[in-house]
C-alpha cells in the first residue's frame, strides 16, 4: 500500500505585479486604517489591504465597539469625534468598575464606523483592497520588498518600500524571520470569544434594574437620560451560576458584559469563551466557532430568563469574525513589560501614550482582570522588529510580555500604534531611511502636530 504524502510540492510559478507603491498596510482592523491614513496624508502612495468586506476588525466586523479606555488625541480622536458628529458614537464616560473608576469611550455603532474608516481612508488617498490576504512577504537582502496576495484576481505581487504588518497576529512579519513569541512564558494566550448582540430588549427596565443590583452588576455605568451608547453592565456572577446550577448548562464565563450601542433596544454580549484554542490555527478556530455558536444560543436563554428587559429579547446579530485577544508578540528592538506599563515608565523614543484599562482574561479561565492604572508610554522600538529591515507592527502584535499585552492589545494602543507606524513609514520613504535609522524626533513631530500626546506625565485625566 501506498502511503500518502504529508507534504504537497508547488511548482514555482510567476506572480503578477498588481501595484507597486511606497507603503503597504497589511490587515485593516483598528490598527490598520490608522496607519494608511497617517501616511498618504504624508503625500506617499499607500495601499491598505483587507481579508473582509469592511474596515475596522473587531471594532466593527467583530463587533466589539468600544475601546477599553479614552482615546487622548491624534487621528483616533478625530475619527471618534466624526463617528460622534454623524450620531454613530456616544460621548466618553466614568465607569464604576468596583475598585475604583474609569474612564471609558463609548461605543460606536459598528456600521457606520466601516463608512467613516473607508471616507477617511478614501479622502487621505489611500488604495483599499477589500477581500483580499497577505499570503507571504517579498524578501530580498534581508529587507521587506512587498508582499505576495491572494484575492479573486488569483496570486498578486504588491511592490513596496516599507510594509507595515496591522494583521494582529503578525503574519507578514513572522513569516519573513522576525522573531516572536506566542502568549505567555508558559506559551499560553488568553480565551478567544465571539460577540453577539440581542434586539427588543426593554432598555428602560434593564437600566433601572442594573442601577439598583450593584450586587449583581458590580461594574457599570447607566446614563441617567440616554440608553444608546450610555450602558456598560459587567457582573452577574451570582446569576451565572445559579442558571448553571439550574440547568446543567456550561456557560463558561464566570462574569459577562453587556453594552449598548446605537440601538435603542440593543445589547452586545460580551459574554462567551473558549480556552487553550489557537488563533493561529485554522483547527482551533474552527473549533471555537461552533463551541461558541453553542454558548451564544445558551446566553441568549440565560438573558431571556433571568435579566430584567431581556424577556422579549432575541438574538439579531453575531461576529463575522472570531475575538482573538492573542497570539505573536513580535519581538521588537524593546519589549514592552508589565512593569513598563503599570509604573508609566518614560521613554524618549515615545510615539504614544495609552490611557486603556489593563484587561486581562486569564488564559485558565478564572475572572477577568479589568483595572485601572496611570497612563503609560509606548516606545517606537516595539515597533521595529528584530532581524528584518523594512517592516513595521502596529496593534496587537507589537513586543510586548503577556502582562504588557493586557493594557496594549485594546483598541486604543492599537489605533495610535498604527498612526505611529504609519507616520514613520512616510518619514522612511521620503528620506530614504530604513525605518530602524528614521529620524524618530521627526515622526514624534508628526504625531504631536495631531493633538497625540507623547508624554505620560503631561497627560491629565
Amino acid at each position: 500500500m501506498t502511503s500518502k504524502p504529508s507534504v504537497i510540492v508547488e511548482p514555482a510559478r510567476e506572480v503578477p505585479v498588481l501595484l507597486d507603491v511606497d507603503v503597504v498596510v497589511a490587515g485593516a482592523g483598528s490598527a490598520g486604517p490608522m496607519a494608511a491614513i497617517a501616511a498618504a496624508r504624508q503625500g506617499v502612495k499607500v495601499v491598505l489591504i483587507e481579508r473582509f468586506g469592511a474596515l475596522g476588525g473587531n471594532l466593527t466586523v467583530g463587533m466589539n465597539s468600544k475601546p477599553s479606555g479614552l482615546l487622548p488625541g491624534g487621528i483616533p480622536l478625530e475619527f471618534w469625534e466624526r463617528a460622534q458628529e454623524i450620531g454613530a458614537a456616544g460621548s466618553r464616560y466614568v465607569a464604576d468598575i468596583g475598585k475604583g473608576n474609569i474612564g471609558l469611550t463609548a461605543p460606536c455603532d459598528p456600521e457606520m464606523a466601516k463608512i467613516l474608516l473607508a471616507r477617511m481612508c478614501a479622502e487621505a488617498g489611500v488604495q483599499i483592497l477589500f477581500e483580499a490576504m497577505v499570503v507571504a512577504p517579498i524578501v530580498e537582502d534581508n529587507q521587506m520588498k512587498g508582499v505576495i496576495i491572494e484575492c479573486k484576481d488569483g496570486r498578486r505581487a504588491i511592490l513596496a518600500k516599507v510594509v507595515i504588518d496591522c494583521t494582529a497576529d503578525g503574519d507578514v512579519a513572522a513569516s519573513a524571520g522576525a522573531p516572536f513569541i506566542v502568549g505567555s512564558e508558559e506559551g499560553a494566550m488568553q480565551p478567544v470569544s465571539m460577540y453577539f448582540k440581542m434586539n427588543e430588549v426593554d432598555m428602560d427596565r434593564f437600566a433601572e434594574w442594573a442601577r439598583n443590583h450593584p450586587e449583581d452588576v458590580t461594574e457599570r455605568y447607566i446614563s441617567p437620560d440616554r440608553p444608546e451608547y450610555g450602558i456598560w453592565a459587567t457582573g452577574f456572577e451570582r446569576m451565572l451560576k445559579k442558571f448553571q446550577a439550574e440547568t446543567g448548562i456550561k456557560l463558561q464565563r464566570e462574569n459577562i458584559t453587556l453594552k449598548t450601542a446605537y440601538g435603542k433596544t440593543e445589547v452586545f454580549c460580551n459574554s462567551t469563551r473558549v480556552i487553550g484554542a489557537s488563533g493561529l490555527s485554522v483547527l482551533d478556530i474552527s473549533n471555537a466557532i461552533m463551541e461558541l455558536y453553542r454558548q451564544i444560543e445558551a446566553n441568549a436563554r440565560f438573558f431571556k430568563e433571568n435579566v430584567p428587559g431581556f424577556e422579549n429579547a432575541y438574538i439579531n446579530g453575531i461576529s463575522s469574525m472570531l475575538g482573538v485577544r492573542e497570539t505573536r508578540h513580535i519581538l521588537g528592538d524593546y519589549i514592552l513589560t508589565g512593569e513598563d506599563v503599570t509604573t508609566g515608565r518614560h521613554f524618549e523614543d515615545s510615539i504614544a501614550v495609552d490611557l486603556a484599562a489593563m484587561d486581562i482574561h486569564d488564559v485558565k479561565g478564572s475572572l477577568v482582570r479589568f483595572e485601572s492604572y496611570p497612563p503609560y508610554e509606548i516606545p517606537y522600538r516595539c515597533l521595529v522588529p528584530q532581524k528584518i529591515d523594512q517592516v513595521l507592527v502596529a496593534g496587537r502584535c507589537i513586543s510586548n510580555d503577556h502582562v504588557a499585552h493586557g493594557r496594549t492589545r485594546n483598541i486604543p494602543a492599537c489605533m495610535a500604534t498604527g498612526q505611529a507606524a504609519g507616520f514613520a513609514a512616510a518619514v522612511a520613504v521620503k528620506t530614504g531611511r530604513v525605518v530602524r535609522e528614521v529620524d524618530v524626533n521627526s515622526v514624534q513631530e508628526l504625531i504631536l502636530a495631531t493633538g497625540m500626546p507623547i508624554d505620560a506625565r503631561q497627560v491629565e485625566i
